[in-house]
């Protein structure tokens, strides 16, 4: 564990949270200090939630540690069970609570309650959110599931599919569901159980009916999919359809699982990225240089996305949950980079400023990485602040997630180069703030206005002051390789031993880095 003000992960009872508030008819007691609860406002406050978690915090506080603690939690699960009446109960520890070896687990068994009890063993100090959420969801599906419950002969029905991972406070899952569900729908497939999200566990006793499953979420999905398969027997669908190719892919994979024609799932109307990507307004955003960071399943798929449907150059790719090294790392390989696997947004910020990208694709930490940087910016990947969750429908999976991802990471590009223009036709009469409007060109301009010198700026590599004219010059350089040319021509004068930068030194450098 590390101390941090910005973190891309909680600790692992903060992925179990996730999965009993996505859930119906599940409620968690949590062996926790006073000062835990901040996690309910990931909920209420970020995701816009209208109801609180179901979670009943123990809440001990200092002057409880010299007393019975396990006292404390057993009355607290004892409470919940009969004000929520839930149909299940997850029982466990914060990473403070951790400290003090209470055995939640031990002591909700020893109540003997009506209702099923999980309970969950996270270990805070070397595990985080997403493994946390794994976890739980695991643990759920292995003691809920029935194993009597099996496919049911077909004779002419559609085959039945488990969505397996989405989950709260994922990115866009509830949207994603949303259009898997209609793409299998005009497969003729229907849908069993979409788990976590909106499944109660009732809705888990019947996992078995389904022929196959489909792992949308690699990260909170996929132990689970891999017990079903060897307790059920039942096949894996793990595309991820994020994106136009992985999109046919994922049709392509399901349909030669279930003998389904493809076709008509393939030949559909609304996906419009394919032929914007390449049309006249979309040709000047080949070769821009792209740095992708997220977790791995949304990185991944942006970084195939970026270079096979857009024509982007991927120079930085990477992921903070370090349990899909090796997907990243084989990604990575194929891009022909050296992955970033940290869960430090330090070590993050350093390589997006060492590749000099036209664009960066992350999380919420990368927005304010890029903003600072003064590089446009889409985010691709939770954790995400509250802009991120719309009120619209906004998928990333299928072929309308394919055309939302289109319009959120060309945009960005668009409107930087917009600023752009205007920023270096600023002096020009007809773009000028003193001019007025364009089309208001019978009324008479205004006097122009005095426009004091930019003053000198000193260098912060090479302690080498700039001329308020070489500044000038400077700014008409595209915002995104304006960072580049000033570390060039700091470091061109440093080697010539110049005293200053002026536009003589500019060009210079220009001319030394272009041969």
């Amino acid at each position: 564990m590390q101390l941090a003000v910005w973190t891309y992960e909680g600790p692992p009872h903060v992925g179990a949270m996730r999965v009993a508030t996505a859930m119906d008819g599940v409620h968690y007691v949590l062996h926790a200090p006073q000062g835990d609860t901040y996690a309910d406002l990931l909920f209420t406050m970020i995701e816009r939630r209208d109801r609180r978690p179901p979670v009943t915090y123990t809440t001990f506080q200092a002057r409880d540690l010299g007393k019975d603690t396990a006292a404390l939690l057993q009355d607290a699960i004892r409470e919940a069970a009969v004000r929520f009446a839930p149909q299940a109960l997850l029982v466990g520890a914060s990473c403070t609570a951790e400290l003090i070896q209470d055995d939640p687990a031990g002591l909700a068994e020893a109540l003997d309650l009506p209702c099923p009890v999980i309970p969950l063993e996270l270990p805070s100090y070397q595990r985080k959110e997403n493994w946390g959420a794994a976890e739980t969801f695991y643990r759920m599906v292995r003691q809920l599931a029935d194993p009597a419950v099996r496919p049911a002969p077909r004779d002419g029905c559609r085959p039945l599919a488990n969505l397996l991972g989405p989950c709260a406070l994922g990115f866009r899952h509830r949207d994603d569901v949303v259009e898997v569900v209609k793409l299998l729908d005009s497969m003729g497939i229907g849908v069993n159980c979409v788990a976590p999200l909106g499944a109660s566990p009732t809705d888990l006793r019947t996992l078995g009916r389904a022929d196959f499953n489909v792992v949308l979420y690699p990260e909170i999905g996929m132990e689970a999919a891999r017990w079903l398969g060897r307790t059920f027997g039942q096949p894996m669908i793990d595309v991820v359809p994020i994106g136009m190719g992985a999109t046919r892919d994922f049709v392509q994979a399901v349909a030669a699982l279930t003998g389904i024609d493809p076709a008509p799932a393939l030949a559909n109307p609304t996906a419009r990225l394919p032929w914007w990507s390449r049309s006249v307004d979309s040709t000047y955003l080949t070769g821009k240089r792209v740095f992708i960071f997220g977790d791995a399943t949304h990185a991944i798929a942006a970084a195939r996305i970026a270079r096979d449907e857009l024509g982007f150059t991927v120079c930085g790719l990477g992921c903070y949950n370090r349990e899909f090294a090796r997907e990243m790392r084989a990604a990575a390989a194929d891009h022909g980079l050296d992955p970033l696997i940290t869960d430090d947004h330090l070590a993050v910020e350093a390589a997006i400023h060492a590749a000099a990208p036209e664009l960066v694709l992350g999380t919420q930490m990368e927005r304010h990485i890029a903003k600072r940087m003064g590089l446009p910016c889409a985010v691709i990947s939770a954790p995400v602040h509250v802009q991120d969750f719309p009120a619209r429908h906004s998928p990333q999976m299928g072929f309308e997630g394919a055309n939302v991802i289109f319009d959120t990471w060309v945009h960005p590009l668009v409107m930087g180069l917009e600023e752009h223009l205007l920023a270096m036709f600023r002096d020009d009469f007809e773009f000028s703030d003193a001019a007025g409007p364009s089309h208001l060109h019978a009324q008479p301009a205004p006097a122009p206005a005095t426009v004091a010198p930019a003053p000198a700026i000193v260098a912060a590599t090479a302690d080498i002051p700039w001329t308020s004219d070489a500044e000038r010059e400077l700014r008409k350089v595209p915002f995104f390789v304006r960072g580049k040319a000033r570390t060039n021509t700091e470091r061109y004068a440093a080697l010539e031993g110049r005293v200053q930068i002026d536009i003589a030194t500019l060009y210079d450098a220009k001319a030394h880095y272009a041969r």
